[in-house]
């Protein structure tokens, strides 16, 4: 298994969802990690006899995963249940029965930060990247700037794509019997669909743009995560390089 495989493998089945957020199992995630390459490791980074680094009254645990004999390195902050940063030093507060409460750093958050952040190393090896794909996405801004032009695909593009489908669909659809045609239909319209992002991905534009773009398809890219979830992930995969480039290129 190499790093491309781990990039397409879909993980859907071992997330659960909490605050919005998505969490995949860091003991099936670790299992995969040596599957994919035995000599795997992690290391946590200790500072003085803590694990983890003080960061004004926050704190934040360091997670080295190593696989294929490259180190990866992934920090993440030690939160409480609502992804709030906890107080190293302690932070009274009243709890929903008005009883005072105290938010403090303990081995327990400590731990719990650590195993995500293990994940999250994993995941920079390509197991289960998608799922952080979209929480970089930039809060909306207060004040937006003139619209520019939108870029199209260039035509000839579009009916090259377009010919490649009907071929497609033609050739599944005398493969098998009339009531898959429509199934076949279907496919090959999420397979144009798909090429038709990856071919604006290429166009010169910018990471607004992108965003933009991507939640004006969300409906379409539902049903496409829903019904072909590995086609997803690799438009997810292209969607992610495409935004990293562009903020590499500022």
């Amino acid at each position: 298994m190499t790093q491309v495989d781990l990039l397409k493998l879909n993980v859907n089945e071992h997330t659960e969802k909490k605050n919005g957020l998505t969490y995949l199992s860091w003991a099936w995630a670790w299992a995969k990690a040596l599957i994919a390459d035995p000599a795997a490791t992690f290391e946590v980074k200790m500072f003085g006899d803590n694990p983890y680094m003080v960061i004004g009254d926050t704190a934040m645990v360091w997670v080295t995963m190593t696989m294929f004999g490259k180190p990866m390195t992934c920090m993440l902050p030690v939160m409480d249940n609502k992804n709030a940063p906890i107080s190293v030093k302690g932070r009274q507060y009243k709890d929903k029965y008005n009883k005072d409460q105290v938010s403090i750093i303990d081995s327990f958050n400590v731990n719990t930060a650590i195993m995500r952040c293990l994940v999250k190393a994993i995941a920079l090896h390509g197991l289960g990247l998608y799922i952080y794909a979209g929480e970089d996405l930039p809060e909306e801004p207060r004040l937006e700037p003139e619209p520019e032009p939108k870029p199209e695909l260039k035509p000839e593009t579009a009916e090259k794509l377009g010919q490649s489908v009907q071929k497609a669909v033609k050739s599944v659809a005398k493969a098998v019997g009339a009531p898959e045609q429509e199934k076949a239909a279907y496919d090959a319209k999420m397979v144009l669909f798909g090429e038709v992002i990856v071919e604006y991905l290429k166009l010169n534009t910018t990471d607004a743009d992108l965003v933009s773009y991507w939640k004006k398809n969300q409906g379409q890219l539902d049903q496409m995560k829903a019904s072909h979830p590995d086609l997803y992930s690799q438009v997810l995969i292209r969607f992610s390089e495409a935004r990293a480039k562009m903020k590499e290129a500022k």
